[in-house]
C-alpha cells in the first residue's frame, strides 16, 4: 500500500462494511447462518480445483526471499524480486514472449524503461555510541533506518559529537552550533535535513512520531520507511532512530557530551525500471482480459512481498490447470508485477486497443497477514457502492479514515458481490474471516477505476507494523496467502471462462445478495425511524440500493463470452429486486 498521501485517488469513503465469518459458518450481511454454503454447480469445478492446487507454503517461500530486500523502482532488491518471479514462471511453463510461437498460451515478458532518476539501493548502516561495545542500531535488522536518497559515508564511517535540536525548527538550530556535528532531532525529517546540511552538519539522526495504529509505545524499535529529497549540491545522509534509540541517546546526552560512530553504505546507479507481465492467452477472445496487479516496491514482508509471492503462486496454479485441461479460459488472464499504481496505469494507457480489452482488474496488496500478530483483518476494498455514502449498521471506516462519497460516484456493478462470494466459498471450508470496506484508493485498483474498469483491492488493515521494519516474515501467514490466492484466482478464471452457466450463476448470486442487502437496509431504516429518523431519508437510501442492484443486473451480460440471450433471466432478477425494495414502513 502506497506510503504517500492518496492524492491520486478519487474521493475516499468513510464506511467499512464488516462481513465476518466464524469457523464453519457462511455469511449473509455480516451475520452467520446455520450452514456453510457450497459453491454453485457452475462455479464448483474451478473453485475446487484452484483450492486444491494453491499452496500458501509455496507463496510464503517467495515472500520470504523478496522481503529480505529494500525494494524501490530500478534498485537491486526490486530487480531481484522481478528476476525471481520470472524464474518461477519459467518453471511453471511460461515462455519468453519474444521467442514464443503464435499458438503458445503461457507467455511472459520483462519490460524495461529508462528512469529519470538514479536507482537508490541501501547496503548497510550502523549507529554506535562511542564507548559502547554494540551498535545502537544496525541495518538490516532495522531495515528502514536509512532515509531513501541518503548517500554513503566514508567506507570506515564517521565519528562526531551529537547535538540535540529538539523539534528542528529554525529557532532550535539558531540556539546551537551544528557545524561538524551530527544532529539529533524529531520533527519534519525532510526540512530538518535541509537545515542541518546548510549549516554544515555531518549528518542527521531523526526520531519519528508514528501513527497511533503503529502502537509506538509498545513497538519501541519500529521505524517507518520514508526519504529525503535528493540534493546534488549538498548531499548527505539521514538515519531514522527508533523510540528506543532516541531515548538511549537522550539519556546519554543528559550525562555529558556524546559522540557516535555512523556508517552508511548506499548505491546510486543508472538502472532501468522493469515490469514483469505474464499472460495465459485466451482460447477464443484473447483481446479481452482479466488483469491482476501486485506492486514490488516497498520494503515490507506484508507490504508488499505478500502480493508478489501470492500472484506468483496464482500464475503457477493457473498454468497447471490450463496444461491439465481443468481450466480453459476463453479470455486472457494477465499477471503484472511492477511499481505501484504507475505500472498498472501505464499498462492501461500505453495501448488504447489493449485498454479496451481490460474488462476487470484486481490489486493484491498486503494479502498475507498473520492477523493474530498484526491486528489486521482481511478486507475486500470495493468499488463505490451506497455503503460508501451512508454509514449504517455494521459499516465502519478503516483507520486510514476518509470522507463519504457523493451519490454520483456510486458505480452500479456486480463485481463487489462476485469477488466477495468467491472469498466466502473459500471461507466456508477454512473458517477464514472475510470483511470488506468501501473504496479508499492508494493501490493498483485505482488506475483501473480511473479508467472506468471494474476493480477491487484485496488487502489487510489495520496492521500495527504497517510500513515499519517490524513488517517481517514472521508476520506473514501461509494460510492467509493460500486463502487470498484461492479466491483471487478463482475469480479471474471464472470470469475469463464466461460460459452461460457461469453467467446465470453470477446473476442468481447477485440477486440473492441484493435481497439480503435490501432486507438489512429496511431493518436499519426501521431502527432509525424508532430513534427519530425521517421516512423520506430511509426511503431514499433503500431506493439507492435498489437502483444500484438494478444497474448491476444490467451489467451481468458483460461476463458472457459471445452473444447470449439473457433477457428473461435479467427481467426476473429485476422483479425480485424491486419486490425486495418495497419499503414496508
Amino acid at each position: 500500500m502506497s506510503y504517500f498521501p492518496r492524492f491520486t485517488r478519487p474521493a475516499r469513503a468513510v464506511a467499512l462494511l464488516a462481513l465476518s465469518l466464524p469457523a464453519g459458518a457462511a455469511v449473509a450481511q455480516g451475520k452467520p447462518v446455520a450452514k456453510p454454503s457450497a459453491p454453485s454447480p457452475a462455479m464448483a469445478p474451478i473453485t475446487r480445483a484452484v483450492s486444491a492446487a494453491i499452496s500458501g507454503d509455496r507463496a510464503l517461500r517467495t515472500v520470504d526471499y523478496v522481503q529480505r530486500y529494500f525494494r524501490l523502482p530500478g534498485n537491486r532488491g526490486f530487480d531481484l524480486a522481478i528476476d525471481t518471479v520470472a524464474s518461477l514462471l519459467r518453471v511453471a511453463g511460461y515462455v519468453d514472449e519474444a521467442s514464443a510461437s503464435p499458438t503458445a498460451r503461457l507467455v511472459y515478458r520483462i519490460e524495461s524503461r529508462p528512469m529519470r532518476d538514479l536507482a537508490w539501493t541501501p547496503e548497510g548502516a550502523s549507529i554506535t555510541i562511542v564507548g559502547q561495545p554494540a551498535p545502537l542500531q544496525s541495518w538490516p535488522k532495522n531495515l528502514n533506518m536509512i532515509a531513501i536518497n541518503s548517500v554513503s559515508t566514508a567506507p570506515d564511517g564517521v565519528t562526531a559529537a551529537v547535538v540535540d535540536v529538539g523539534a528542528g525548527a529554525e529557532a532550535d538550530f539558531a540556539a546551537v552550533d551544528v557545524k561538524g556535528k551530527i544532529v539529533l532531532a524529531e520533527g519534519n525529517a525532510r526540512s530538518i535535513f535541509v537545515r542541518a546540511m546548510q549549516k554544515g552538519a555531518v549528518g542527521v539522526l531523526a526520531a519519528q512520531k508514528l501513527p497511533e495504529y503503529n502502537q509506538q509505545s509498545k513497538n519501541v524499535t519500529s521505524i517507518q520507511f520514508t526519504g529525503i529529497a535528493r540534493d546534488t549540491l549538498t548531499p548527505g545522509w539521514l538515519l531514522f532512530v527508533s523510540r528506543a534509540s532516541r531515548d538511549a541517546l537522550k539519556s546519554a546526552i543528559t550525562r555529558g557530551p556524546v559522540s557516535v560512530h555512523v556508517v552508511v553504505k548506499t548505491l546510486l546507479e543508472s538502472r532501468p525500471e522493469r515490469t514483469l507481465v505474464a499472460e495465459i492467452r485466451g482460447a477464443s477472445v484473447p483481446s479481452e482480459r482479466f488483469m491482476y496487479s501486485a506492486h514490488v516496491q516497498e520494503p515490507g514482508a506484508n507490504d508488499n512481498a505478500t502480493g508478489v509471492g501470492t500472484l506468483a503462486e496464482m500464475a503457477r496454479v493457473a498454468a497447471q490447470l490450463v496444461k491439465a485441461g481443468t481450466a480453459n479460459p476463453k479470455r486472457t488472464v494477465t499477471f503484472l508485477w511492477g511499481d505501484e499504481i504507475r505500472s498498472t496505469d501505464r499498462y492501461i494507457k500505453e495501448d488504447s486497443v489493449r485498454r479496451i480489452g481490460v474488462k476487470w482488474g484486481m490489486s493484491l496488496d498486503m494479502v498475507g497477514e498473520n492477523t493474530a500478530k498484526t491486528g489486521g483483518t482481511f478486507l475486500i476494498e470495493k468499488m463505490p457502492d451506497p455503503s460508501a455514502v451512508w454509514v449504517r449498521g455494521e459499516d465502519k471506516h478503516s483507520e486510514w479514515g476518509g470522507r463519504p462519497l457523493a451519490e454520483k460516484d456510486i458505480r452500479a456493478h456486480w463485481f463487489n458481490d462476485f469477488v466477495r462470494q468467491r472469498c466466502l466459498d473459500r471461507a466456508a471450508q477454512t473458517g477464514w474471516v472475510v470483511k470488506a470496506n468501501p473504496f479508499e484508493g492508494g493501490s493498483d485498483h485505482t488506475p483501473f477505476l480511473n479508467a472506468q474498469i471494474p476493480a477491487v483491492l484485496l488487502w489487510h488493515f489495520t496492521d500495527q507494523h504497517y510500513h515499519t521494519d517490524l513488517d517481517r516474515i514472521d508476520m506473514v501467514s501461509a494460510a492467509s496467502l493460500g486463502n487470498v490466492g484461492s479466491c483471487a484466482l478463482t475469480t479471474g478464471l471464472l470470469l475469463a471462462d464466461g460460459s452461460r452457466p457461469v453467467v446465470l450463476a453470477a446473476l442468481e448470486e447477485l440477486t440473492r445478495a441484493a435481497e439480503k442487502e435490501l432486507a438489512t437496509q429496511k431493518a436499519l431504516g426501521r431502527d432509525t425511524l424508532s430513534r427519530g429518523g425521517t421516512v423520506e431519508t430511509e426511503h431514499h437510501i433503500i431506493d439507492a440500493w435498489r437502483d444500484f442492484y438494478l444497474g448491476a443486473i444490467d451489467r451481468i451480460p458483460d461476463i458472457a463470452v459471445g452473444p447470449m440471450e439473457l433477457g428473461a433471466a435479467l427481467s426476473a432478477a429485476k422483479d425480485r429486486v424491486r419486490k425486495a425494495a418495497l419499503y414496508g414502513f
